[in-house]
Parts: structure tokens; C-alpha cells; sequence
């Protein structure tokens, strides 16, 4: 791969992770944190999201398409990078390294996470409050989804400081320093939704 077609295509893994798979996982995050309410309030939102206009349409060109691009590229991205956190500790490299660790974990975490919503409405099964607290009902899927979440939510948050910076918005030290303090506050915030969410249906 010549180092032009590299550059435009880390610029494109980029930005798809913000927009739009970044707005989905915050949508996605937000809608489950419904359950919080109650059974009624997480089934009503489902079926919401479940029933847009043009829905198979949406999850193929908005959120599958480009996650499958942002995934398996990044895949790739996190098995050619040279880690070097042995040899320079520096917390920006602790985060490049946390970023290709949770990116390959998160392919896993999907892969299930669609097989078991997903592929399971698509075989008859109803998504709803009762087939997550099934699921969540084993100690190990409640851990591996904690984990999942919180996987999601930090690639999430680091992920916008990186395409700040690759993209040219944070140019000064200055500037770098203020979106890593954003950056923490999203993760932390995101992450209390979706852990929030997760134990309401246990």
C-alpha cells in the first residue's frame, strides 16, 4: 500500500468512527438507558428506533457498512503499529497503545453483540427489556459486556482526541491539553450511561 492511499484511508477510518459509527454508539447508549425507567420505557424506545423509516436502509449505509470499514481496517491499523510503551511511557503512548487493544477486543464484543440482537430478531426472536436481562442473567456475559461497553466508550473518546489531532483541529500543545480533558469527561459520562444501563437489566 503506497503511503498516499495509507494517509487518505487512516483519514477516512478516522472520521468514520466519529461520524457516524461515534453517534451511533452514543445514540445506541442513550436508547438503552431507557431501561433505567423501566421495562415499558426501554421496549417503547426499541421499537422506535426498530420501526424509522427506512430502517434497513439507515443500519446498512449508516451504522454496518462504515463499522465494518472503521473495524476491520482498524484491525489491520492495530496489528502494523509499532507500540514502543516500554521504551517511551508517555501517556499519549499508554493511549495509542489502549486504543489498538480495545479496537481488536471491541471486533469480538460486536461480532457477539450482533449475533445475539441482530441475527436473533432476524431468526424470530423479539428484542426486547426480557432478551437482555436473559442474556445478562450469566455473571461471565455481564462481565463481558461490562467490558465491552467500557472498551467502546474509551475508543470512543480517545478516538475523537486522535481525530482532532490527525484532522488538524488541535494543533498547539494548548489545544491537545483541553480536548483530553473533554475527551476524559465523555468517556466517564458515556461510561455511566452504559454501565447504568446494563446493571437495570440484571
Amino acid at each position: 500500500m503506497s503511503r498516499e492511499s495509507d494517509f487518505y484511508l487512516r483519514r477516512l477510518h478516522s472520521l468514520l468512527g466519529v461520524i457516524p459509527v461515534g453517534l451511533f454508539v452514543t445514540q445506541h447508549l442513550v436508547v438503552n438507558h431507557f431501561a433505567t425507567r423501566g421495562e415499558e420505557a426501554f421496549n417503547n424506545a426499541s421499537n422506535f428506533m426498530g420501526n424509522l423509516p427506512f430502517v434497513l436502509f439507515l443500519e446498512w449505509f449508516i451504522i454496518y457498512i462504515p463499522l465494518m470499514f472503521h473495524a476491520f481496517y482498524g484491525v489491520y491499523i492495530a496489528f502494523t503499529a509499532k507500540n514502543n510503551v516500554q521504551r517511551y511511557g508517555t501517556f499519549r503512548n499508554w493511549m495509542f497503545l489502549l486504543q489498538r487493544v480495545t479496537g481488536v477486543f471491541l471486533v469480538i464484543f460486536i461480532a457477539w453483540h450482533i449475533y445475539e440482537t441482530r441475527i436473533q430478531k432476524a431468526l424470530g426472536t423479539e428484542v426486547n427489556f426480557d432478551m437482555m436481562a436473559d442474556i445478562l442473567s450469566n455473571p461471565f456475559m455481564l462481565i463481558f459486556y461490562i467490558a465491552g461497553v467500557l472498551s467502546a466508550t474509551f475508543h470512543l473518546a480517545n478516538g475523537l482526541w486522535s481525530f482532532c489531532y490527525q484532522w488538524g483541529i488541535t494543533q498547539s500543545p494548548r489545544s491537545q491539553k483541553i480536548v483530553t480533558y473533554v475527551t476524559i469527561i465523555a468517556f466517564l459520562a458515556l461510561s455511566v450511561i452504559g454501565v447504568r444501563a446494563l446493571l437495570a437489566f440484571v
